[in-house]
């Protein structure tokens, strides 16, 4: 099983996934974030955050996952209140008017919540809504072995001290 970790982020493969891990490029003073995409087919070069340009790719067998971090101004909201990401989802959590862009016969589920003192969001797509029974398990083969470590305390300037 290949294990691919950076930004904090360890995720173990389970057969027939692919992924990468990755920051964007920061725009203007926006500060980028860590980005996991996993897929249980090619994922071409370019894809959005949240799958756009990869979830039309998708056949009625295939999965797309994003977990997506968000800034530190995030923590302590009503929306990042859960504690630790859902590592067992059921099939009764997808449904097919959760996608960002609904594609027929895909389904998706999103999450919200809080790991390590860092705030994300889940976000999965499955290929066919009509399939999601034997598609929900390979999911959470992926999502049981994922692992988010704390984000590394910002370095201070020489001199400089925590109050």
């Amino acid at each position: 099983m290949a294990t691919l970790r950076a930004h904090g982020i360890e995720a173990p493969l389970p057969g027939g996934f692919e992924g990468r891990i990755f920051m964007r490029s920061s725009i203007g003073e926006e500060a980028p974030f860590p980005v996991a995409q996993f897929a249980t087919f090619a994922l071409p070069e370019e894809v959005g955050d949240f799958g756009g340009g990869a979830v039309t790719l998708m056949g009625a067998d295939d999965i797309f996952t994003t977990l997506f971090e968000y800034g530190p101004e995030s923590l302590g909201t009503r929306l990042f209140a859960r504690q630790g990401f859902p590592r067992s989802l059921s099939p009764d959590n997808f449904l097919p008017y959760v996608l960002r862009r609904g594609l027929g016969g895909q389904s998706g589920t999103q999450w919200f919540f809080t790991e390590a003192g860092r705030p994300f969001t889940l976000y999965v797509v499955l290929g066919s809504h009509a399939r999601r029974r034997s598609l929900v398990p390979r999911v959470n083969g992926l999502l049981a072995n994922l692992a988010i470590s704390p984000s590394p305390e910002p370095s201070l300037p020489s001199g400089a001290r925590w109050n």
